[in-house]
């Protein structure tokens, strides 16, 4: 026997049919809505961040360089070993989150930071040259992931997870600098890789200037097609940049750097260096005496002096050794200076690493890894792989720049010695007969002379 569907109950199946597909309409109206808000939030990011033309004075060094220092990319070992002695007293204070000092002002000429490109919004755009390294964003995944253990097993020293945090608290109060555990990622990563060690909590995030950059990063996360225009930013950056060097291409790199942005540096020093001394010479011809000053403040004035004295010798001698400089000279205390830092780095890792033993990071060890999960790592660091395709290409090009006007420099240099011993070797025979044909001028003299005399 054939049952009946109660009327009530069909109307019940059909209405909740109704909302089912009016909740399908409202879901796919509201994603497209949410997609169409992204698309206007990174387009309209984009096109206020993106230079319409490639600035025709990039390879020329403006008044402040900024080092923008990608971590794990061997920025520490360009601070230490080339801007440290190029910048000497002319570095501004270290700054992350927020801007901690006045960029306007003549002793701040080197900003190092692991700040994001953001930080130019708080910068004299038209007076800043910014620098970078980039490297093969695998291989900085590999690093970022061993630094923060290896930074991590430092805290391993401590009983507990609490003391660490006490100890962690009480650096922050004493320094006013800026350390590891301020800066992304590793403000987060390594708390992660330290907890994990003590008791496996995770946390990530990112820091910027600018209020949209955080919607922006979430509807590039959120729609992977947007990440074009984040991509088109950042290559149109790379483009207007001094310098682009690569972790993998050091030894290039570092000859590049020195050529293109140490000449540079000495040559605007020099520079700086010869007018601050014209200005100090006319002040000091210009100034009064000072015979006629209060004899109560003799002592004061004297012991000022006296302190102040090393203190023009110590910045005179410096000086007088970065005007003196060449790029041969800075290369050799690059290299000199990367040995005793690589020393350094290397103990300090080994210490560090003891406490989590057998934990081993090497080259070897990174071929173990397996190829699903190098594959993971490409796929969701895809924007900055095609980023640093285009710096290859871009540092491919400056380099051949590079190579052929030092080439075309030293065949100057090289005609222009070689015409001058030419002359020489042209001149000499002619000044030596002169020389000669006077000699015989004054022998002959003499002899008339003498003849004279015995005439009469």
């Amino acid at each position: 026997m054939r049952r009946m569907v109660h009327p009530t109950l069909k109307l019940m199946l059909l209405l909740l049919m109704l909302l089912g597909l009016v909740s399908i309409l409202v879901n796919a109206s509201s994603i497209q809505s949410d997609f169409g808000h992204c698309d206007r939030v990174v387009k309209r990011w984009a096109f206020s961040s993106l230079d319409q033309e490639i600035k025709e004075d990039r390879h020329t060094l403006r008044d402040l360089l900024f080092f923008l220092h990608v971590p794990r990319t061997g920025g520490r070992t360009y601070f230490h070993c080339f801007l440290k002695k190029l910048y000497n007293n002319l570095e501004c204070p270290r700054s992350y989150d927020k801007l901690r000092f006045d960029p306007s002002k003549p002793k701040c000429r080197l900003l190092v930071t692991h700040d994001d490109y953001s930080m130019m919004s708080k910068l004299p755009s038209q007076r800043t040259s910014v620098v970078t390294i980039l490297r093969n964003p695998v291989d900085r995944v590999f690093s970022t992931y061993e630094f923060s253990i290896e930074v991590a097993a430092r805290f391993l020293l401590h009983p507990n997870l609490s003391s660490v945090i006490q100890m962690s608290e009480r650096l922050r109060s004493k320094t006013r600098g800026v350390s590891t555990l301020d800066i992304w990622p590793w403000k987060y990563l390594v708390p992660w890789m330290r907890e994990d060690l003590f008791a496996r909590v995770a946390g990530l995030t990112n820091n910027s200037y600018l209020a949209e950059s955080h919607e922006v990063r979430h509807c590039v996360q959120k729609y992977k097609i947007l990440g074009n225009h984040v991509l088109q930013v950042a290559k149109n950056r790379l483009d207007n940049m001094l310098y682009v060097g690569l972790t993998e291409e050091h030894k290039e790199s570092a000859t590049m750097f020195a050529n293109v942005v140490g000449a540079q540096v000495i040559s605007q020093l020099r520079a700086s260096n010869t007018s601050m001394k014209s200005v100090s010479k006319k002040k000091s011809e210009q100034s009064p005496s000072f015979l006629d000053s209060d004899p109560d403040n003799n002592d004061h004035q004297n012991s000022s002096s006296d302190q102040n004295a090393g203190q023009l010798a110590s910045n005179e001698d410096d000086e007088a050794t970065k005007e003196n400089m060449t790029v041969e000279d800075l290369m050799k205390a690059y290299e000199g200076c990367i040995p005793s830092l690589r020393k350094t780095q290397a103990a300090r890792r080994t210490s560090s690493l003891k406490r989590i033993s057998p934990a081993n990071f090497s080259k070897e060890e990174r071929l173990q890894v397996p190829e699903m999960l190098l594959e993971q790592i490409r796929s969701l660091n895809h924007l900055d792989l095609e980023l640093y395709k285009y710096a290859q290409e871009i540092f491919e090009k400056r380099r051949k720049h590079t190579m052929e006007k030092l080439v075309t420099a030293e065949m100057w240099e090289s005609m222009l010695n070689n015409s001058y011993s030419g002359v020489l070797w042209k001149v000499f025979p002619l000044v030596m007969t002169i020389i000669l044909l006077f000699c015989l001028f004054v022998l002959f003299v003499n002899a008339r002379r003498r003849t004279s005399k015995v005439k009469i």
